[in-house]
């Protein structure tokens, strides 16, 4: 193994132990941190395929450990469907191999998230539209990942919008993130950008994440999580622009 193999794996090994105390403090935000730090320094489906196996290990775990599933995945299965459809239908933009492109992709689904949740009022959706809205928002947020490896827009703002219980919100998040890492392995693999040895090498993340959770709620009990939320908002806004600006010049 060679000196960059070293330090990519070191880097990837930081990252996601940094995604993970994200994920710990706030219970969201772990694909989001590593395509925004691994897509800046590799490309972004390179960083895609490094963030399904953790991605995917980390979301059962939260989906799991909720009092609600069967109810959730009742009201949001058009909402996964959507996802589903979505997130197949677009991944060839993830591979297409035009870089400068996805890369600026990428920094404006960050930002947009990003500035969107530290500015937009909290407001709640009629369960008499879910009905239409769910698979609606399921293929945007498909859509958008598919094309940059973020699933957090528009799915995350909708979901919370819709009167969830703090634990069942957990819960309902773990579910959408579950299903949006698993239709972009698949969307990834139909396009053969994802096979054997990268989930190997994408498996090794686990560990520095999970670890990373758990110290991630230790720091919830000693810092505000809603002032921690804010400052990761920031600098994931500033990654995207930075992001944006270096694929256009």
């Amino acid at each position: 193994m060679n000196d960059a193999s070293i330090s990519l794996l070191l880097v990837a090994g930081a990252t996601f132990f940094v995604a993970g105390i994200v994920k710990g403090v706030t219970g969201m935000g772990l694909p989001t941190v590593a395509m925004g730090v691994l897509g800046g320094l590799l490309s972004p489906l390179a960083a895609a395929s490094l963030l399904i196996v953790p991605s995917f290990v980390t979301n059962v775990w939260q989906l799991v450990s909720g009092p609600s599933l069967v109810g959730i995945v009742r009201r949001l299965w058009t909402m996964m469907a959507g996802v589903l459809v979505g997130t197949l239908g677009s991944t060839s933009m993830l591979t297409g191999g035009n870089t400068s492109l996805t890369t600026a992709l990428l920094g404006l689904a960050l930002a947009v998230y990003a500035v969107y949740t530290l500015l937009a009022k909290p407001y709640h959706v009629n369960q008499a539209h879910e009905g239409w809205l769910s698979p609606v928002i399921g293929l945007a947020t498909g859509l958008i990942a598919g094309a940059t490896g973020v699933f957090v827009i528009p799915a995350v703002p909708y979901v919370q919008a819709l009167g969830f219980e703090k634990d069942d919100l957990v819960q309902a998040l773990g579910l959408s993130f579950t299903v949006s890492t698993v239709a972009l392995a698949a969307g990834l693999s139909l396009q053969g950008a994802f096979q054997l040895d990268g989930a190997a090498l994408s498996s090794l993340a686990v560990v520095p994440a999970l670890i990373g959770m758990w110290a991630g709620q230790h720091v919830r009990k000693a810092v505000s999580p809603a002032m921690f939320k804010r400052c990761f908002l920031i600098a994931l806004a500033l990654l995207g622009a930075e992001m944006m600006l270096r694929a256009v010049w």
